[in-house]
């Protein structure tokens, strides 16, 4: 029960320690530099390698198993891993769009999108289709802000 004290306890400090000692305390437990992430990430994965170290990581069946399931998914094709997945709305969804007093109704489906009853590869097809000249469609849509992340 000690061991599940002293872990709890150095989990729930991490919510009031420093950036600059959770770092520190990333370089002690990963031997390496900390990503450039946010605090919350930070805290997350310092919390799960504090019980990795304290309690076991994964069986090594385990990750060889997830790793078979990622390369499924992605067929081992680094730029598709690297993609970021919640870019696309879900299938089924309607966007809808205002453009020049006009309403412009945009379907998601599995592979592609459709709107006034022809498939688009798209969003940015379909936002140059209404407007004519060169959109980001997730940011014509609403989906993403048209800033950068800092």
């Amino acid at each position: 029960m000690m061991k599940d004290d002293g872990v709890l306890a150095r989990i729930a400090a991490l919510k009031t320690t420093s950036t600059p000692d959770l770092k520190a305390e990333w370089r002690k437990l990963f031997n390496a530099e900390p990503p450039p992430y946010n605090r919350r990430f930070l805290e997350s994965r310092l919390a799960y390698r504090i019980q990795e170290l304290a309690y076991g990581g994964l069986k090594s069946a385990t990750i060889k198993r997830l790793e078979a399931l990622g390369e499924q998914l992605d067929g081992g094709k680094i730029a598709v891993r690297k993609k970021r997945a919640d870019d696309r709305p879900i299938s089924g969804t309607r966007l809808i769009r205002e453009y020049q007093g006009i309403e412009h109704c945009v379907t998601v489906r599995d592979q592609d999108f459709e709107y006034q009853g022809r498939p688009y590869k798209s969003l940015s097809a379909i936002a140059r289709a209404i407007t004519g000249t060169r959109w980001n469609g997730l940011v014509f849509f609403g989906l993403k802000t048209g800033r950068t992340a800092a």
